[in-house]
């Protein structure tokens, strides 16, 4: 693989910001310093005006495939992420069939390592009655099993009580968790089906997929790690009540972490007015409160990584009336400029939406050599302009889908470069052919 020399770079790396050079040979991190220009490379990139970063490791999304791939693909969804700054991704079971045996499993692997241009790593997905696949599952080998404890993926449920005592107890790696309780859901369902019929509006998302839904459930997934010493990463929290559980500090030590998508930390309850079904996700978009209350806890690292959920249909079924309208958005394409918002905002500093995007869903997962930027760790590199903004245009969109939550939004800042395990993948607003993603490994330890 040819050498590649970024010159006059800012680096933003492990709590600091410095001018360096850094030298990418056979797709790892050479060297990072001063004066690197007399060092022999094929490609020099002068980066001059911009910042260098770790690039996003995207820890949930849904690109669909196999069996679902009239919305999405790993082929085309993977050129989105790397175009929003996303250079791994870890994607869920939830497809067709689901990922719920190894065998499954592995044949979504087989599809990323001939389709996709980012990284890539697969959740192995848990049912009522699959634990023995669960306990087989090498934790080197993926980044985790994902529990739906929320009516989102139909017959993926897990609701038998003595099933999830035997998976935390169990599991021999990280758990991902999808909160929101079922029971009051559908209580809430009959309540506003009895006052509106089919036609409920979309402002009513956030009432049906309440609060309580969530913190009921968010609650129950956390006694149960606490009971079982589970080594827990409860996904998309919604609610300021849910922040409570998780305790604030570095992620490192942690045996429960948390995460907050992009959507959930720039949008509220009053855009549902204008956007309607197309912002109608699971759990639900909710109050103002809500969403300044995630900020703070990103900033008091009660809430330790930022993801995407990315999870798009066809405009044609997000078009129909509530009840079937289905849940989820596309978002990997705008991922990282989404997160830089609440540095342009002042909720974050530069190096703490590095640290939530890169340094702490590398730790949080056991990433190995991915994460930073490290002399001798693969170059998942992304260069970013801080200062060039760019308006969402449904004309620019790589997904299959074809449209965005965010068109017409300006965001203030912009990617002008990803590079994946040391392969140019985009640069200055165009795909650059040839980009490879590899497979993630991870130091995850099987219990005693």
């Amino acid at each position: 693989m040819n050498a590649l020399l970024i010159v006059n770079a800012r680096l933003v790396n492990e709590g600091r910001e410095f001018e360096a050079d850094v030298l990418v040979r056979n797709g790892r991190i050479e060297a990072i310093g001063p004066d690197l220009a007399h060092r022999r490379a094929e490609r020099v990139i002068d980066a001059a005006g911009l910042h260098l970063l770790p690039g996003m490791i995207d820890d949930q999304v849904h690109f669909r495939d196999p069996g679902l791939t009239h919305k999405a693909d790993i082929a085309t969804e993977s050129r989105a992420a790397v175009a929003g700054g996303v250079t791994s991704f870890m994607d869920m079971p939830n497809t067709k069939p689901p990922a719920t045996n190894l065998e499954a499993l592995e044949a979504k692997y087989t599809i990323a390592e001939r389709s996709s241009v980012a990284n890539f790593s697969f959740y192995l997905g848990a049912t009522n009655d699959n634990l023995d696949t669960l306990r087989a599952v090498d934790p080197a080998a993926h980044c985790g099993i994902k529990v739906f404890m929320g009516a989102s993926t139909g017959n993926m449920l897990v609701d038998d009580i003595d099933a999830l005592h035997g998976i935390f107890a169990h599991a021999p790696t990280l758990i991902a968790v999808h909160c929101e309780d079922t029971p009051t859901i559908l209580d809430n369902e009959r309540r506003f089906r009895a006052r509106y019929g089919e036609e409920v509006p979309m402002a009513c998302h956030p009432l049906i997929r309440s609060h309580e839904a969530c913190y009921k459930s968010s609650r129950l997934a956390v006694e149960l790690a606490r009971e079982h010493g589970t080594r827990l990463h409860v996904l998309h929290l919604t609610t300021e009540h849910e922040l409570d559980l998780f305790e604030p500090g570095p992620v490192n030590g942690k045996s429960i972490t948390a995460e907050a998508c992009v959507h959930h930390l720039l949008l509220d309850d009053r855009d549902y007015e204008d956007k309607g079904t197309l912002i109608k996700c699971n759990p639900a978009i909710k109050t103002r409160c809500d969403r300044d209350a995630l900020h703070q806890a990103l900033a008091q690292n009660r809430v330790d990584v930022i993801g995407t959920d990315h999870a798009p249909h066809t405009r044609e079924e997000k078009a129909r009336p509530y009840f079937q309208a289905p849940a989820g958005l596309p978002l990997v394409q705008h991922a990282l400029p989404a997160a830089l918002e609440l540095y342009h905002d002042g909720v974050l500093s530069l190096a703490d939406v590095v640290r939530k995007t890169s340094h702490d869903v590398a730790a949080c997962f056991g990433l190995r050599e991915r994460g930073y930027l490290r002399e001798g760790y693969w170059a998942d590199l992304v260069l970013v302009d801080l200062s060039r903004g760019f308006e969402v245009r449904r004309e620019d969109l790589l997904y299959k889908c074809g449209w965005s939550p965010f068109e017409g939004r300006q965001f203030r800042s912009r990617v002008h470069t990803t590079i994946v395990s040391g392969r140019l993948a985009w640069q200055e607003g165009q795909l650059v052919p040839g980009a490879r993603g590899l497979r993630l490994a991870f130091a995850h330890r099987r219990r005693p």
